[in-house]
């Protein structure tokens, strides 16, 4: 009995015994993926408030320990917007589901998490962005009246 290494049947049936099972867990790995994407629930006034709070808990700590104040707002805001994405797929139930994008959610965010920072360490808030925010809730607020 001779073995021929040298023989092409055997890297192929070598080949179709690790391609094989790889491609089914593939096909396997893109349908939960794709059932995955279907499975979101829209962020409630709940989720916001605590994404909301965690962003202004973390601009207060991060003005404190001397960060550029304009630095730890991107950062906050950058994280509730990937948080609600990531989590929520951009949906906010407050808005019927609808889906935002980062940019939209990184503006939102911006806003709410100023406000929110504003209740829990307004001494770190510096005066022009409390002014901008104020000025901004005042037009918001004039808009909804009409």
């Amino acid at each position: 009995m001779n073995i021929n290494f040298h023989s092409k049947k055997i890297p192929r049936i070598i080949g179709m015994s690790l391609i094989i099972p790889l491609t089914f867990f593939e096909i396997n790995t893109i349908n939960k993926q794709l059932k995955a994407d279907n499975n979101f629930i829209a962020a409630s006034e709940k989720d916001l408030f605590l994404y909301r709070q965690m962003g202004a808990s973390y601009l207060c700590i991060a003005s404190k320990a001397e960060v550029d104040f304009s630095k730890g707002l991107g950062i906050a805001s950058a994280t509730f917007a990937n948080v609600i994405i990531g989590k929520h797929g951009g949906a906010i139930k407050e808005l019927g589901n609808k889906k935002l994008d980062e940019k939209k959610l990184y503006n939102a965010g911006t806003f709410q998490i100023v406000g929110s920072a504003l209740n829990i360490c307004p001494e770190s808030i510096p005066k022009n962005i409390k002014n901008d925010y104020e000025k901004r809730l005042k037009q918001i607020a004039k808009e909804s009246k009409k």
